[in-house]
């Protein structure tokens, strides 16, 4: 988040709707699909094991020195630290972790996980097909969200906030003096109605100014038929260093988010999901601030 002490915006996005008229989309031709076929190759990294979601995803297992984070030049000797060395207090408590377990009945899965698991060393990464990238209206913008403004809340109570279609309530609080926050997110499939429009929910940091000088680490649930080329319910994280402009992308797309996990496929689809007046299901994340790193956990 940087050196000198910013503030830390920590925000509950309950629902977010964006309608995007006229979407672009990556043209066609001879030059196009061999940059198409390049990225590909760059984001579809050698797998140790492929294993076939029912869903139609595929689901590579990649050595985790492998994954993308490292092909960012910065990262080129980066050693994996594969347990944070602070954990918020009562994260692992033993009876805590026993009695939420006890009480959860209805664990929340990926429709990958039937079909076989992920080696240690490894980590779950979804494939993109070439469709996936063919949709975004560059090959340069796949997998990021498109340049905008963040509107700064104007009172601590949620409130739907309608900027140029994207529409979201939000409960948020504000300081310097917060390293990070947890959200516990029911998880749903809302119904979307044309392929250019999304709908999450997510747990949101910010710190930084309201200007090019944001900092944003996101994660939770979303329905992108644009991004994921489907309609279902997808866990996803996202980050940004200077509001959207030239950094940051959506889970694994880039270089930054380095995982050591090797059950949980970022993109990937959650199964089962709330219905109403039906069985209930949430996920609970939790985003923690490590020496001058963030760590992004999904709890349950």
């Amino acid at each position: 988040m940087g050196e000198r002490r910013r503030a830390l915006a920590v925000i509950v996005c309950l629902w977010s709707l964006i309608s995007l008229s006229g979407a672009a989309r990556l043209g066609s031709g001879p030059k196009q699909t061999l940059e198409v076929q390049k990225h590909l190759r760059r984001l579809n990294k050698p797998a140790v094991k492929s294993i076939q979601s029912p869903d139609g995803d595929v689901i590579d297992c990649v050595h985790i020195s492998d994954q993308p984070a490292f092909d960012h030049p910065y990262l080129k000797d980066h050693k994996i630290q594969m347990r944070p060395n602070y954990h918020p207090e009562g994260l692992f408590d033993e009876n805590k972790v026993a009695t939420s377990t006890k009480e959860r009945a209805n664990p929340i899965n990926q429709p990958w996980h039937v079909n076989g698991k992920c080696p240690e060393n490894t980590i779950p990464i979804r494939r993109t097909k070439e469709d996936d990238v063919l949709r975004a209206s560059s090959v340069k913008r796949y997998g990021r969200k498109k340049r905008r403004s963040i509107p700064k809340p104007r009172s601590a109570d949620p409130n739907l906030i309608n900027q140029s279609g994207h529409q979201h309530a939000i409960a948020y609080v504000e300081g310097d003096k917060y390293y990070g926050a947890k959200a516990t997110i029911n998880v749903w499939e809302p119904k979307i109605q044309q392929s250019n429009e999304f709908s999450l929910s997510q747990l949101w940091l910010l710190g930084g100014s309201f200007g090019e000088d944001l900092n944003s680490i996101e994660a939770g649930w979303q329905v992108s038929p644009d991004l994921y080329g489907d309609n279902n319910t997808r866990l996803f994280t996202y980050w940004t260093s200077d509001a959207y402009q030239a950094t940051g992308c959506y889970n694994l797309l880039c270089s930054g988010f380095i995982q050591i996990n090797n059950q949980i496929a970022m993109g990937a689809s959650i199964s089962p999901v709330s219905a109403f007046r039906n069985s209930q299901y949430d996920i609970s994340i939790l985003i923690w601030k490590v020496k001058s790193k963030m760590a992004t956990i999904l709890t349950n």
